[in-house]
């Protein structure tokens, strides 16, 4: 075994994408969703709560253990953009699972996974994490979310200097556009009164111009062997095709 590869999220979405198309036939891929996804190991996991955390910690602390592969990647592509609304008028309890999965979650599970990684010799390294747009742009509605990929993109910056200070593990946030997924299906489904800037997603969806898992998840890939400096936020769009 060569590689060694999580990927959360993996039911759907980009996360599937990402499953799908792992660029090493040698690889082992394990799947952390709640769901068991197609062509990968699956680690049953809620990460809106945070004992699923450590489940995924157990898993990395086992594989890596005595790992003597040639790599090892996560990436955290799990999020979700329940509840859209108003803070101060959507549910409590999801707005929390929101809150949990998006902004703490991928702090955590990327500090598990780097003091597991810690150990792995001469394997090269990365951790992934899924960001937006929405970090730098206001959109009513996705409080939360917004604040979590700002938190995600300043989180990379920091570990990846500390990283680079150590030698250690490739740290990258990757921020994919607007994919043509479940969850803007779910956009298109919102009522303007709780998402405020739902037509903008519409004029995407019907002028064609909503960007294909399969492609997202490719220009991912590519990323990890592209030499980018260690704590870099890229935008998918700003890449060629």
């Amino acid at each position: 075994m060569a590689e060694l590869v999580w990927i959360s999220g993996a039911s759907g979405g980009i996360g599937r994408a990402l499953v799908e198309s792992v660029p090493w036939p040698s690889a082992r891929i394990i799947g952390i969703s709640r769901s068991a996804a197609a062509g990968s190991e699956h680690l049953a996991a809620d990460l809106t709560d945070p004992a699923g955390w450590d489940d995924v910690d157990a898993s990395f602390r086992r594989e890596l253990a005595a790992y003597e592969g040639d790599r090892v990647v996560f990436i955290h592509a799990a999020g979700t953009l329940e509840p859209m609304g108003f803070a101060g008028e959507v549910d409590t309890a999801s707005y929390r699972r929101n809150v949990m999965l998006n902004a703490a979650a991928p702090q955590v599970l990327g500090h598990m996974f780097l003091a597991a990684a810690a150990h792995c010799g001469g394997a090269r390294r990365h951790l992934v994490i899924l960001t937006s747009g929405a970090a730098r742009s206001v959109y009513p509605g996705w409080s939360s979310y917004g604040a979590a990929k700002a938190a995600v993109d300043q989180w990379v910056r920091n570990v990846g200097a500390e990283q680079e200070l150590r030698g250690g593990t490739q740290v990258l946030a990757v921020a994919p556009g607007t994919v043509d997924t479940g969850m803007q299906a779910q956009i298109r489904a919102t009522a303007e009164d709780d998402f405020p800037q739902r037509q903008k997603f519409l004029d995407l969806h019907e002028a064609g111009k909503l960007t294909p898992p399969a492609q997202a998840a490719a220009k991912t890939w590519r990323l990890l062997d592209a030499g980018l400096p260690n704590g870099s936020v890229v935008d998918l769009r700003d890449l060629p095709a």
